[in-house]
């Protein structure tokens, strides 16, 4: 059974070129991060849609789903738990989520790994 492990928080952006409800893509040590704020949290998952297999995340739809954050892909719609990663259309398919902060006015990212 595989651990998950995080490596250090890479500043990424300032908060204010994060508009509200849109996705923006950011390289992270080599990872392709979409980077998300909606509902004043912010929220990092790999840009890779896990079903489609296209770097298209940061371009997905965001809502919610009672009162859950969510994402839909661009390709598909499948629609993610922003706050779990999980797919809510596909039970056995998740997005893989990094840490997320701001910190003195800049977005940080802390990669997470499976071991």
């Amino acid at each position: 059974m595989s651990r998950p492990t995080t490596l250090d928080w890479t500043a990424v952006c300032p908060l204010d070129r994060l508009d509200p409800d849109r996705g923006v893509a950011a390289l992270v040590d080599g990872v392709q991060v979409a980077l998300f704020s909606t509902g004043g949290e912010l929220f990092a998952v790999d840009n890779l849609d896990p079903v489609g297999g296209a770097y298209v995340m940061s371009r997905g739809i965001v809502g919610s789903r009672g009162g859950v954050p969510t994402l839909a892909s661009p390709l598909h719609k499948q629609v993610y738990d922003l706050r779990s990663g999980r797919c809510l259309d596909l039970p056995v398919v998740t997005l893989r989520r990094h840490g997320v902060r701001c910190r003195d006015g800049l977005v940080e990212v802390r990669l997470r790994q499976e071991e």
